[in-house]
């Protein structure tokens, strides 16, 4: 693979303006798509195989009348201090303003007057209108929000309040000014690093081309691919933080071939071949985790990951390619390692220059940690451990749901109406149950429905339940529940396994099947669903990729240090979220309002994107240190040169990551923000806890031991060459022809 990576390399730095036309011409191409594309009205979320999505299904087909998946808004009403909403003016401006958002839009299915639904708190100062919509919240457009915010707006000049809940309102979250921060702070990393603005510009503008492209081509393909506004968000998540790295890890090695005494187009060529090898197997490791998202079997999530994967693909592409052409444009402006331009200090590299010349290596602070874990290999093992140990320690106490309205920032409509209902009937009014009985297998539809709100009614946290309402062909049957605890309770989710257990009884006594369904059961749903897909996720995940580092280090112990080393960082930084999005631990700090469960998909995706990223750092690092122990170096010295290369390299990378993941904790969706703070602390444990400290340690107690492989193995293992061992045979054999032409 070096050699194929090495001639690519330099024929990218030869034929540069070729290569730059063509990524010029694919952002074109994939710009002009994104703006020609229809909008993206559709994107369905079905979680296949549950009986949330069950009942859903059936109603869909016997009951579309009642749009059960369609989006809903919760307009509520609170009357001034002293007043009630059933006073003469004010009942006319609430039924005034039910109308008027029925009438506001063309897929409103119906809006009931509280007062025809009896929706009104006892003590009259709190009332609230359903309203459903003939399609899901993501496929409302946004004049369809408009005109229900309009008509909100209108009512509050009458003096009542009126906010509006529920997922109607459920737009692209914002992510605020610390996304553009963290892109800051990466360049800021970059000229550090680098020395150079030219060089610390080129991860940066490639990153972005990378990231254009595939944003731009998910736009494109949105409306025909049913893809959601999140997956352009994660999209661009990713793409950003493993964009910048990889063209860091190219530029870098260029910089220190440079420094060996290299031609230009020569250096080009050995960086795409050494560190452009060490790129393609990092970004195979986190396309495995991306597209393995799949066995969750969640169509949402698996478009998530496929589409993350594919500005992975692009990272990488460009990275081999646009890369190295964009070197031979920069020509002498891109520096030799060691050496900075007259704006950072240029001439102080001379005396690091000559005294690397003098057969000195360099001792930087990558050198100087190396070696103090060397000699000290158990006091650093034991330390890491036992930190990230203490703050995985929260995992323990883990807690998952969905996030509802009640997980909203407080000034927002949906949070303050989730805060009026609670307060004027009841937690639970904010997330009632709809249990959908089957009723073909009775014999009595009528007296069926009937029995099963009576024994609904009987079971525990069950606040109240609405009479049965029936479809048109007398056969299925719609129960409204309420619970007396809030949606995201553990309560709650036990009175829906409860009315489950149920079912049995019921359909022996009346022939009736029973389902339970609504936004909380789905909910639900999705957490159990995820729940079980964990461990075979995690199992498939990380065998493919140990699979994968046994061919690149040619080693066992290797791998399996790396993926215990990952378990470790990935249970720490869930213990984090866990503290801080949970407990409550600086919660204000990082702008969370309301803590509550975490988000169900957090655990599975973390695992996920995590082990990608934490395997490109142990690709980068470790490749190195295996390169200087194939080219004679030993065990532990091999350790220290690994590290005086890449531990500048990848501390940078890391802080960029950590920049970019950490910009999105600005978002105003809780989601959002609780994945950028995840992403954020994981990079951070997993980098400068796991690759920094454990793996020197475990690889220097281990010595030689750790670069063992069975020689059955070895054989038939495919030899990938990622040190570019081809590379130094082939320059050996040019440089033996030379002087054997010389003599001639």
């Amino acid at each position: 693979m070096a050699t194929f990576l090495y001639k690519l390399g330099k024929l990218a730095f030869r034929r540069r303006h070729f290569v730059a036309l063509i990524w010029v011409a694919l952002l074109t191409l994939a710009g002009v798509g994104a703006a020609s594309a229809p909008t993206a009205a559709s994107s369905s979320f079905s979680i296949p195989g549950t009986e949330a999505q069950k009942a859903f299904d059936l109603l869909e087909k016997r009951a579309p009348e009642a749009s059960a998946d369609g989006a809903s808004a919760r307009v509520v009403f609170k009357a001034p201090d002293g007043e009630k909403v059933t006073d003469k003016a004010n009942k006319a401006e609430i039924e005034k303003t039910v109308a008027a958002v029925k009438a506001g839009s063309d897929q409103v299915a119906r809006a009931d007057s509280p007062f025809a639904t009896k929706t009104v708190s006892k003590d009259g100062s709190t009332a609230y209108a359903s309203v459903s919509y003939k399609v899901t919240s993501m496929e409302l457009t946004d004049d369809d929000r408009d005109a229900l915010e309009k008509t909100t707006d209108k009512a509050r000049d009458s003096g009542l309040t009126v906010e509006v809940g529920g997922d109607a309102l459920q737009a692209m979250p914002e992510t605020g000014s610390t996304e553009i921060i963290g892109i800051a702070v990466a360049a800021v990393v970059l000229v550090i690093t680098f020395g150079s603005l030219i060089a610390a510009g080129l991860p940066l503008i490639t990153a972005l081309i990378g990231v254009g492209i595939g944003v731009s081509s998910i736009t494109a393909l949105a409306n025909a691919l049913d893809l959601g506004t999140t997956t352009s968000t994660l999209a661009m998540m990713i793409g950003l933080a493993v964009g910048i790295d990889y063209a860091l890890f190219i530029v870098s090695r260029y910089r220190g071939e440079l420094a060996d005494g290299r031609d230009r187009e020569e250096a080009a060529g050995r960086a795409v071949g050494t560190a452009g090898s060490a790129v393609v197997f990092a970004g195979l490791t986190v396309v495995i985790a991306l597209v393995g998202l799949a066995v969750v079997n969640i169509p949402m999530l698996t478009k998530m990951g496929f589409a993350a994967a594919g500005t992975v693909v692009i990272a990488v592409l460009i990275a081999l390619t646009l890369i190295p052409a964009l070197l031979g444009y920069a020509g002498k402006r891109v520096l030799p390692a060691g050496e900075k331009s007259k704006l950072f200090g240029g001439g102080k590299a001379r005396k690091a220059q000559e005294s690397a010349e003098a057969g000195e290596p360099k001792q930087n602070m990558g050198t100087r940690w190396a070696r103090f874990v060397v000699r000290r290999p158990i006091a650093v093992l034991l330390v890491g451990i036992v930190g990230l140990g203490a703050a995985a320690i929260p995992v323990s106490q883990l807690e998952l749901g969905l996030p509802d309205d009640g997980a909203q920032p407080t000034s927002t409509t949906q949070r303050k109406a989730y805060d009026l209902v609670s307060e004027g009937f009841g937690p639970g009014f904010n997330g009632p149950l709809m249990v959908v009985g089957d009723l073909k297998g009775a014999d009595d539809p009528k007296a069926a429905a009937g029995e099963i709100t009576k024994t609904i009614s009987k079971l525990d946290d069950v606040l109240t339940v609405a009479p049965p309402m029936l479809n048109k062909d007398k056969d299925t049957a719609i129960i409204s529940v309420v619970p007396s605890s809030k949606p995201s309770g553990i309560e709650t989710e036990d009175l829906v396994h409860s009315i489950r257990d149920t079912g049995a009884q019921i359909k022996s006594d009346s022939g009736a099947e029973i389902m339970v369904t609504g936004t909380t059961a789905m909910n639900i749903d999705v957490s159990q669903k995820l729940n079980d897909a964990l461990l075979p996720y995690l199992a498939l995940v990380v065998g493919l990729a140990f699979l994968l580092l046994i061919i690149v280090f040619r080693s066992i112990l290797v791998p399996l240090k790396a993926a215990l080393g990952f378990l470790l960082s990935v249970l720490a930084a869930l213990g984090a979220v866990v503290a801080v999005f949970q407990w409550g631990w600086l919660g204000s700090l990082f702008g969370v309002e309301q803590t509550g469960p975490i988000m169900s998909m957090m655990p599975i995706f973390m695992v996920g994107v995590v082990f990608g990223l934490a395997m490109d750092y142990e690709v980068f690092l470790v490749t190195r240190m295996r390169e200087a122990y194939v080219h004679g170096e030993r065990p532990g010295q091999a350790i220290v040169t690994g590290f005086r290369h890449g531990a500048r390299v990848v501390s940078a990378a890391a802080v960029i990551m950590i920049a970019v993941f950490a910009g999105f904790i600005g978002s105003s969706e809780q989601m959002v923000k609780m994945i950028g703070f995840g992403l954020a602390i994981a990079v951070f444990f997993d980098a400068f806890v796991v690759r920094m400290a454990l793996v020197p340690a475990v690889l220097a107690l281990l010595g030689k031991k750790a670069w063992w492989l069975p020689k059955w193995l070895d054989r038939a293992l495919p030899n990938v060459d990622v040190e570019g061992e081809g590379l130094r045979t082939a320059a050996e054999k040019d440089a033996d022809a030379e002087r054997e032409l010389a003599r001639v």
